[in-house]
């Protein structure tokens, strides 16, 4: 049968499946739509059903659909879908221009390569390709790369490449200072460097199709494309970026067809160019647009999509909608306080446990954090457990490059003749100790039968390191043999600080102007705060080696661990988010540098955690963290008091604050009428200490209580500073 058939000759029974609002958005085939999809609403159905219902009422061929998606995967499943129900109705299943931004630009850019200054067999760079060109141009310019990293300048180039903004639109302005202003001539030289290996980036795909496209010299190749292109259709439009959205709107401006499908309650990429502008403004870029939501929600339950919309309510940036299900109202959502991260972790485990009492398949629980360093006490504990778990879209704590450098500084100070360790940071952070003088020392070691650290004593001993290389390497082993004895007066916790002060291991990532730089130096931060859950160091270095060892041990079903912003897509039976406490989450940093913004980013990202779950949900907060060794007090998360009570279940146990008084105003979060200033001040232990009395510790010395739970104690010691100890080790002292 052919796809340009009568209508009446056709069997739209695939229309059936629909509920009114998505048959609505199926159905307005005419005009400019923009289909604002909630959460677990059906997009994905809404955008093939769309497509196919085109292909089927003969409104369009296969070639004059433009459908774009985000990702490879997105693609596929529109592909998959499309075959499936066109071939139910007889008709042509493959569609010609659906794919990613990147892929479709691709397939243009080779049609026009010319016009680029390429040649059609053009390649592709990856990003290790990228930064080495970029090393090479800045070397040729005598720049700093020291100073100025590859990747922190390919940033530059590749947010301007994402605004549609070729090198002839820099401006002096947009240049700013770096590196001495020389961006924008780097940018051209680049640029003209990938222009002789006939060679293009990802961010040139769509920027040089842009370029041609809005070039008056070859308007007929615009008029093709937008008479070529009689439908458009877009996935994840509140993820576009600005170059997207010109190359959009161009291509949408004869026959104004295009219909995006997005949500801008769940925009969480601005980070990397996304422009939630793009959505907010669809009515103002295509007059006449219809608006169309899809709020009937198939994933979670009514107390799970109450707690969600009451919070993300409270953004002003959005153009509002209201989830509902018509299945079950659930449990609510549990939120529960604890005492401090190592009990958050506790409370997880037990409550993963609980849910497998439950029947809740590993496989259906996830453990969703803001940020990547948090994943650390829940593997630990996951590990000490035996709770089976994968950490998606990231590496485990302690494999990661900072946590790597670390350890090897300390395996070098306990064990000396340690070799491998001492070679992973020999040279880090660089020393100018080149691979020259290294080999030297494998070489001696291996004649001589010794450690390297045995072979650079040989060496110093008979002079046969020269110049800067002998004195580095000396100073070094100076620094290893006075941390070693370092370690006889101070903690481990204090030494690493030591180590990576006088290293200069910290200074290094503080100066790095890479974008992954503030996501190592958190996690340097929780590594020097894990240090502190251990007696000593050797105990610390034998976990640490039994959690890297356990990491393929688990097989079957696993609980996922995770960021919000890896969870984007996926949906679980029951989903825990620990961590709700003002600055973790939202996020100090993203509030700081964006304003408001930011902040209505950050509660967009825990909009996204909750709608992840299907059945349950968890929040947890604690009222104290370990940072950095030290123990810092915590607020709840406002996104907490922004959650409707009536949706909510709090857990009984009441989690105090040092403060004598809520910032938020609100009560005590388990539920009781006093306000929370009142039930600090209650705090007693049942072993008779209270708040304010000396106490001494037969390890940590003398100090002063914080607050009791029970028979757990916070004090402030005089020396070792803030530790939770058990009152059965502590006594109650005159202070007189």
């Amino acid at each position: 049968m052919s796809i340009i058939a009568q209508a009446d000759s056709l069997d739209f029974s695939y229309l059936d499946a629909l509920n009114t609002a998505q048959r609505e958005a199926v159905e307005a085939l005419e005009g400019s739509v923009l289909v604002l999809a909630g959460a677990g609403t059906g997009k994905t159905k809404v955008l093939t059903t769309r497509l196919c219902h085109l292909l089927s009422t003969g409104r369009a061929h296969p070639g004059e659909i433009l459908a774009v998606t985000f990702t490879n995967k997105a693609a596929l499943e529109m592909k998959n879908r499309v075959s499936v129900l066109m071939d139910a109705n007889g008709g042509v299943n493959k569609v010609w221009w659906l794919g990613t931004f990147h892929s479709i630009a691709a397939k243009m850019l080779r049609r026009h390569a010319e016009l680029a200054g390429l040649k059609s067999n053009f390649t592709i760079l990856d990003d290790d390709d990228q930064l080495r060109l970029l090393k090479q141009l800045l070397e040729e310019a005598n720049i700093d790369s020291k100073k100025w990293p590859p990747r922190f300048m390919m940033g530059f180039i590749q947010r301007w490449k994402d605004r549609g903004l070729t090198p002839d639109r820099i401006n002096a302005a947009e240049a700013g200072d770096v590196a001495g202003g020389v961006l924008p001539q780097l940018y051209r030289t680049y640029q003209d460097r990938l222009r002789i290996l006939n060679a293009c980036d990802f961010g040139d795909l769509l920027l040089h199709v842009l370029t041609i496209l809005r070039d008056p010299k070859h308007e007929q190749i615009l008029a093709d494309y937008q008479t070529r292109f009689k439908y458009i259709l877009v996935d994840e439009y509140q993820d576009t970026n600005t170059g997207q959205y010109l190359w959009l709107r161009l291509l949408a401006q004869k026959h104004k067809n295009i219909c995006c499908v997005g949500d801008d309650d769940q925009s969480i990429y601005g980070w990397r160019g996304a422009e939630i502008g793009n959505i907010l403004k669809f009515e103002k870029d295509f007059t006449g647009a219809k608006i169309i939501r899809l709020e009937q929600n198939y994933r979670s339950t009514k107390h799970i999509l109450g707690a969600a919309n009451g919070m993300i309510a409270y953004n002003k940036s959005r153009l509002g909608k209201n989830l509902w299900s018509a299945g079950n109202e659930g449990e609510k959502v549990k939120v529960c306080g604890v005492l401090d991260g190592r009990q958050e972790a506790v409370q997880v485990a037990e409550q993963i446990e609980d849910l497998q009492r439950r029947k809740f398949p590993l496989s259906q629980i996830a453990v969703l954090v803001r940020a990547a360093h948090q994943t650390r006490a829940f593997e630990e504990r996951f590990i000490m457990e035996s709770i089976p778990h994968k950490i998606l879209a990231g590496m485990r704590f302690y494999e990661r490059q900072e946590c790597r450098d670390i350890i090897a500084y300390l395996r070098v100070i306990a064990q000396p003749d340690d070799g491998l360790a001492f070679e992973r940071i020999i040279n880090v952070p660089k020393r100018g100790i080149g691979l020259t003088t290294v080999r030297k020392i494998q070489t001696v070691a291996r004649e001589q039968k010794t450690s390297l650290h045995g072979a650079i004593q040989m060496m110093l001993e008979k002079d046969a390191l020269k110049g800067r290389a002998k004195e580095t390497i000396c100073a070094l082993m100076q620094n290893f043999t006075r941390w070693r004895d370092l370690l006889r007066e101070i903690s481990h916790t204090e030494l690493a600080r030591v180590v990576l002060d006088e290293s200069g291991y910290t200074a290094m990532w503080q100066a790095s102007k890479t974008p992954e730089a503030n996501g190592r130096l958190e996690n340097i931060k929780e590594f020097v705060s894990a240090l502190g859950e251990f007696e000593d160091l050797g105990t610390f270095l034998e976990h640490v080696s039994l959690v890297m060892d356990s990491d393929e041990k688990f097989g079957g079903e696993q609980v996922s661990l995770m960021t919000y912003h890896a969870a984007k897509g996926l949906e679980f039976d029951a989903v825990i988010l620990p961590g709700w406490e003002e600055g973790l989450f939202p996020n100090q940093r993203a509030m700081d540098e964006n304003g408001q913004s930011g902040l209505e980013e950050e509660r967009r990202l825990a909009y996204v955690g909750l709608t992840r779950a299907r059945k349950s949900a968890y929040i947890t907060f604690a009222a104290s963290r370990l940072t950095y060794g030290s123990w810092t007090s915590c607020q709840p998360s406002r996104f907490i008091d922004e959650l409707p009570k009536e949706h909510l279940e709090v857990a009984e146990t009441c989690v105090y604050k040092n403060s004598q008084q809520d910032t938020h105003g609100g009560n005590c979060y388990r539920g009781c009428a006093a306000p929370m200033a009142l039930c600090d001040s209650k705090i007693e232990s049942t072993q008779g200490f209270a708040v304010g009395d000396r106490v001494f510790h037969q390890k940590f010395g003398d100090g002063t209580m914080i607050s009791a739970d029970n028979d757990k104690l916070d004090i402030s010691f005089d020396q070792a500073g803030r530790k939770k100890v058990i009152d059965s080790f502590v006594i109650k002292v005159d202070d007189n």
